[in-house]
């Protein structure tokens, strides 16, 4: 097989995980609360990458001034997107949280252009709107109540977080190891959420944990979600450029909305359709702008 069609693999390998990441959460997240179980994901990945690093024998230096961008782009998109996340799957619905999280790539070209300086195209520009249109006719799916909204609001800043921690992702050196750049951000993310887990940690029984369904979860989320889905990630992107890379990304709502109707029973209604059209018609409008770059997302979720 070639460079490009192993790269392709490795993307939808990962994106198809990610998709399926939401019904786990869907179910995991009614016996485990949002903090915890983010908590409990990282703790399980920091271990899973750090046995990797060792293996790999990578070189784990990192410049101190490096290290303050990698504690940015931890609390940005592995602290506060990913517990707004869970919490927005919590509130809503598989799909919901499939496809509206699917808006990062096109959130991704508006901080580019204000982070980075990347030239803001009427192409571009539309397809942030398009994105952004679908993304409020989802929010408004089926009946809507206060946490449906509560919910795709959560939805909407986990996307504009990630998105922005992607773009700061370019600020660092080329040469630093993918896997222990994420390893420093996994332990960043863990200490900062270790003592708000502390105060709540007593709300998690250990009858619960033992659960089959709960622990096989958390090891999903831990070492196939996170570990591995980024690796693969990382590693396709090497062998594509970034605009193919953010196309294969569309896998990780099909198969969050294909899960979350076959597993959960969700229903998919005519407004979810729409929005969601409209979210991935702006997403490919944004990811095949010509020659640009709108920021490597190495680290999605």
């Amino acid at each position: 097989m070639n460079n490009t069609l192993i790269g392709s693999l490795y993307l939808t390998i990962a994106s198809s995980i990610w998709g399926g990441m939401y019904v786990v959460v869907k179910h995991t997240v009614s016996v485990i609360p949002p903090l915890e179980l983010v908590w409990m994901r990282y703790a399980i990945a920091l271990i899973t990458l750090i046995i990797i690093g060792l293996a790999s024998k990578q070189n784990w230096r990192v410049s101190r001034q490096h290290l303050l961008l990698i504690g940015a782009i931890s609390i940005i998109g592995y602290v506060i997107s990913i517990i707004t996340q869970e919490t927005g799957t919590m509130l809503s619905t598989a799909q919901m949280g499939a496809i509206i999280t699917s808006t990062t790539p096109a959130f991704m070209v508006l901080f580019a252009s204000l982070i980075l300086k990347e030239r803001l195209t009427y192409k571009k520009s539309f397809s942030v709107s398009l994105a952004t249109i679908g993304v409020m006719t989802i929010v408004g799916i089926d009946e809507i109540d206060l946490s449906s909204t509560l919910g795709g609001l959560s939805l909407i800043i986990a996307a504009l977080t990630w998105a922005l921690m992607s773009v700061l992702i370019k600020r660092l050196p080329t040469d630093y190891s993918q896997i222990v750049v994420t390893a420093y951000a996994v332990f960043i993310a863990v200490l900062a959420l270790t003592p708000f887990v502390l105060l709540r940690f007593p709300q998690v029984t250990f009858n619960e944990l033992a659960r089959p369904d709960i622990w096989g979860g958390l090891l999903y989320l831990g070492i196939i979600s996170t570990s591995l889905a980024f690796l693969l990630w990382n590693r396709g992107l090497q062998m594509l450029n970034a605009s193919s890379g953010g196309l294969i990304f569309f896998f990780q709502p099909v198969v969050g909305t294909f899960l979350g109707w076959a597993i959960l029973g969700e229903t998919l209604s005519m407004t979810f359709w729409i929005g969601s059209v409209l979210i991935l018609l702006g997403v490919l409008l944004a990811v095949k702008e010509p020659k640009e770059r709108v920021g490597k997302p190495t680290l999605e979720q």
